[in-house]
């Protein structure tokens, strides 16, 4: 699905893609700034008759002008490590002539180039830019930063601070006078239509300007995360414009440039932006070299989609799903459980322009807060002490992906009784047995029923139900043998639900959550 083009990464899809823009293109929580840009000999008088009162502005010239001298070009030198061709005398006697371990795929080490862009943000020389404009890929090393100004000049740069959450990093450039620089604007004031204009060096063409409106604020593009919130403008974007500034009317920063949905990797008119009141505070802490803490509740969620909001018969797009808890963690402590819906934190609405992961990972660690939870249809309150969110390679760590590439091991196949399972769900299942319980390595031989067949047209084989999985709940109710889920079917189609939620777990892997839609 995903398709590198770049050094660094550059993703791109057919259809509804995040494309990160960088190299020759680029993707968090209030500030305080004063607006206006900053540039050292500038008098702030003349920024008030740059752009008319209402109304297109008569020319975008005058306020590039002054802004583009603190956009700056970013490049650095790595060296990646890369495996070399298969050694076509792998296991004969001539192996070891040719070099290499087994198979003849030694590492080897080359030299390669990333490019983004940055703008200045004090006179000293701070520069604020994406992460993943300054990071290396896979075991890739950068060996040095070189930060381009507008006049040609290159400087050498110091990495001051990076935030692999928030794809945020700040350099530091020195010269003997005094940088031009821009400050930060206040993004929660923008509005879609507003005029906004792009500066960066897309495809390494430095100092390019496009200008474009805001298309939607508070962009949730559906890639999770504490940091899905995004300004989303029509202004051209291209690989290069990673960490350049998105200005308004009045030359302040209200957005970094940093992802593109696209189907060729090239700018179709849908970017996104980091919004300024993210940004500022983060880039603030890395300047100062103080530590970024995060809220943390350690769960794993989802969205209300169509199917799972029908089959819980809730509101789509309010809350967000419960898949699995961290034993031990905030949640778990405060008594959340695996298929709640979590509507508000703090009193504040869960929905998909202000995510559970986006509250909580702004709220403060060690804070106490109440948690609205619907479970089996009744509203109620939790009351969670917010844990410190650990690293990112920690949290790739805390849930392991589902594997259904094994075999099943077992062969015989059964039916309920009147076939209501299989014509609803397009599953077969059996009652658990002991000996299937030890085969498929479960810990309860009384718990649950396992699926045997899945019809490949239906909608349980397009969400992953396979063979060998054992359902263990159906619409909130435990399924201990075939009839318990027979009786969950007939009840679902009794009430006229289209989906029902069932759940499953994978071998040798936590149960998960999945809506089911009913044939």
């Amino acid at each position: 699905m995903e398709e590198s083009k770049d050094v660094k990464p550059v993703r791109y899809a057919y259809g509804l893609t995040t494309a990160l823009l960088l190299g020759g293109a680029t993707l968090s929580l209030a500030t305080g700034y004063p607006a206006g840009a900053q540039v050292a000999q500038n008098e702030a008088s003349k920024m008030a008759t740059m752009v008319p009162r209402s109304g297109a502005p008569d020319s975008f010239a005058d306020l590039t002008e002054q802004l583009a001298p603190s956009v700056v070009n970013i490049s650095t030198r790595q060296r990646i490590q890369v495996q070399q061709q298969n050694n076509p005398f792998a296991g004969t006697p001539f192996e070891g002539l040719f070099g290499g371990g087994r198979g003849g795929a030694t590492p080897q080490t080359r030299e390669a180039q990333s490019l983004g862009s940055g703008f200045v943000v004090s006179a000293d020389g701070y520069i604020v830019t994406n992460n993943h404009v300054i990071t290396a890929d896979g075991k890739g090393e950068v060996e040095s930063i070189t930060v381009t100004t507008t006049d040609g000049t290159e400087y050498p740069a110091k990495l001051v601070g990076k935030d692999a959450a928030s794809d945020l990093a700040v350099l530091k450039v020195s010269r003997d006078k005094p940088f031009p620089f821009v400050k930060f604007g206040d993004s929660s004031k923008s509005r879609v239509g507003d005029w906004i204009i792009a500066i960066g060096n897309p495809f390494g063409l430095s100092g390019t300007v496009t200008q474009g409106i805001i298309s939607a604020v508070y962009r949730n593009t559906g890639g999770g995360g504490a940091y899905d919130r995004y300004l989303q403008t029509d202004a051209a974007i291209n690989r290069g414009n990673s960490g350049g500034p998105m200005f308004d009317m009045k030359g302040q920063v209200i957005g970094i440039n940093n992802a593109i949905f696209s189907p060729t990797g090239g700018s179709v008119g849908i970017g996104f932006a980091i919004p300024a009141e993210t940004a500022a505070p983060i880039v603030q802490k890395l300047i100062k070299g103080e530590a970024i803490e995060r809220g943390y509740l350690g769960v794993r969620i989802q969205p209300l989609n169509d199917d799972l909001a029908e089959a819980l018969g809730v509101e789509k797009n309010k809350g967000e799903f419960i898949q699995a808890v961290e034993p031990d963690g905030a949640a778990a402590k405060a008594g959340m459980k695996a298929g709640d819906v979590v509507i508000a934190v703090n009193g504040k609405e869960v929905n998909r322009d202000q995510t559970l992961s986006f509250l909580v990972a702004n709220t403060e660690p060690g804070s106490r807060i109440p948690l609205t939870v619907l479970r089996d249809g009744r509203k109620i309150t939790l009351n969670a002490t917010v844990a410190k969110r650990p690293t990112e390679d920690e949290l790739n760590q805390a849930f392991d992906p589902d594997d259904d590439s094994g075999s099943s091991p077992f062969s015989d196949q059964t039916q309920d009784e009147n076939g209501v399972v299989e014509k609803a769900l397009g599953v077969s299942v059996m009652d658990m047995t002991p000996q299937i319980a030890r085969q498929l390595g479960a810990t309860d031989a009384s718990k649950g029923v396992v699926i045997v067949t899945v019809d490949p047209s239906s909608d349980a084989a397009q969400k992953g139900l396979r063979r060998g999985m054992i359902l263990l709940v159906a619409d909130g109710k435990e399924v201990n043998s075939k009839a318990d889920l027979a009786a969950a079917v007939n009840a679902a189609k009794s009430d006229k639900r289209s989906a029902m939620l069932v759940r499953v777990q994978p071998r040798g892997q936590a149960p998960i959550f999945v809506p089911i839609r009913l044939r």
